[in-house]
């Protein structure tokens, strides 16, 4: 479950404006290095309705950086062009600058968990560790070809907005089908803030093009060999998107990768279970620079 949505403000990131919301203690007023939140790409998602079941937990010690990615939510809707995630990791490395933020730990969901990925590749003085969750940074599987190619997210998509365009119960059924372990635990809440957000004009109008406004698709193999921070991935066990021997993958081709999969849960394990959720990886945050791990800087 989750509340209305806090009072956020707009960022201006080297030209282009970022909504945050913060939540906990203000910035610089606590040891713990600022937490930032990246949301998952699916249609209607926001920081908030991927992190706002979760985010009070953490903001009872750590300060909360709830960010709107580029093109979703109250962020700008520009068009990208080039490479898709180095766009978003320059523009991310701009935002925490903006904020006067120069490190931070990032637990990402999804969309959000690829870009943090190549921040950390090409960034290492803003990440300090990672938590990632349903993330396709390559394009292959360990053992056999991805499902439907890596294709599924963007054919769910194609389908929301296509026929008679989006509609709350075709919300409610996408997330059942993909996104949640249990569709009857889905909220009523989240489905309407995914809706209403989905039928933005501008995330409409993007949503109709067809000049690849999201840019370029990258494959980021060589970029995992060069992130040097922590790396979590922590794993629906029923990922509708990605088995957990995706992610097995992934970690060892990070320096310093583990593996956590949870059961009963989907591909927005922090929304279906934001306690299991928090208690793993505040456990995992609180390692912080731990001996013999290499520091991100």
């Amino acid at each position: 479950m989750i509340g209305p949505e806090p009072q956020g403000t707009i960022v201006d990131a080297n030209g282009v404006g970022y909504h945050v919301i913060t939540m906990g203690p203000d910035l610089g007023t606590t040891e713990l290095v600022p937490l930032v939140f990246l949301h998952g790409g699916g249609p209607g998602c926001t920081a908030w309705t991927d992190f706002g079941a979760v985010a009070p937990l953490f903001a009872e010690r750590r300060t909360c950086l709830l960010v709107d990615l580029l093109q979703y939510g109250k962020s700008e809707k520009c068009t990208i062009s080039g490479p898709m995630w180095d766009f978003h990791a320059r523009t991310i490395s701009d935002l925490l600058a903006a904020l006067d933020v120069e490190r931070a730990d990032f637990v990402c969901n999804s969309w959000g968990g690829t870009i943090a990925l190549n921040l950390a590749a090409k960034y290492r003085h803003n990440v300090r560790s990672l938590v990632v969750t349903g993330s396709m940074p390559v394009f292959r599987g360990p053992m056999s070809p991805l499902p439907e190619n890596g294709r599924r997210g963007r054919k769910a998509r194609d389908a929301y907005f296509g026929g008679d365009g989006p509609t709350e119960p075709k919300m409610r059924d996408l997330m059942a089908a993909l996104e949640w372990y249990d569709a009857d635990a889905i909220p009523d809440e989240t489905v309407a803030l995914r809706f209403e957000q989905s039928i933005d004009p501008d995330e409409m109008e993007l949503a109709a093009r067809s000049d690849s406004p999201r840019g370029e698709w990258q494959d980021l193999t060589a970029e995992l060999g060069e992130i040097a921070c922590p790396v979590l991935f922590a794993w629906g066990m029923y990922d509708d998107f990605l088995t957990p021997d995706y992610p097995l993958m992934l970690a060892s081709m990070v320096e310093h990768g583990q593996l956590y999969v949870m059961d009963k849960a989907s591909h927005h394990l922090q929304e279906e279970r934001p306690q299991h959720f928090h208690s793993v990886v505040e456990g995992f945050l609180d390692q912080g620079d731990r001996p013999g791990v290499t520091d991100a800087t």
